[in-house]
């Protein structure tokens, strides 16, 4: 893993690994980030290696919506971190699915932030399969800085934010 920042990509790279190996998360997000590989971390900027497991697919092999939700989430999250060293809590989360991945097929997933004004940020992340660069969705998201939200307001979005993840893994991409 290379990683190239202002002191805080080393840390958003061990937040990420930490809620991929269930040290920080429930096991809804630990199961959404299985095989997860940390390839660059730098300021703004978090690069990834995704093989989409067999436990993540629905009956036809597609990914899971909810699964590729979940991961679009934290690696965007991430890469706010590596810019403001905290976390922030999801206002606007919008996904645009092009494509179906299957089981076993090696994605990359690339998130860079698009903008940071202190208490807002966001962050653009994109999946694409390895083998054709082929875009398998877009996730687009704003964050809230966590210090400027009540923590019982964030306990609040949080299980909402669970609650939908949980709706979403149900729904996949036909073909």
């Amino acid at each position: 893993m290379k990683s190239e920042d202002n002191g805080h990509a080393e840390s958003s790279k061990k937040w990420l690994e930490d809620v991929r190996d269930g040290r920080l998360a429930r096991e809804f997000e630990t199961t959404a980030l299985q095989g997860l590989q940390v390839v660059r971390a730098q300021k703004g900027s978090m690069l990834c290696n995704f093989t989409v497991p067999k436990a993540q697919s629905d009956e036809k092999g597609n990914w899971v919506a909810g699964a590729m939700a979940a991961l679009i989430d934290d690696v965007g999250a991430a890469a706010i971190v590596s810019i403001v060293d905290r976390l922030h809590v999801s206002v606007s989360f919008d996904i645009s699915f092009f494509s179906t991945a299957k089981i076993q097929e090696e994605l990359e997933i690339e998130a860079y932030t698009l903008g940071n004004n202190g208490k807002l940020c966001s962050v653009e992340v994109r999946i694409t399969r390895k083998t054709d660069g082929k875009l398998i969705a877009l996730g687009k998201q704003w964050m809230l800085s966590a210090t400027n939200v009540r923590e019982s307001a964030v306990d609040g979005i949080d299980r909402v934010q669970l609650k939908l993840l949980n709706e979403l893994k149900h729904i996949s991409l036909g073909q």
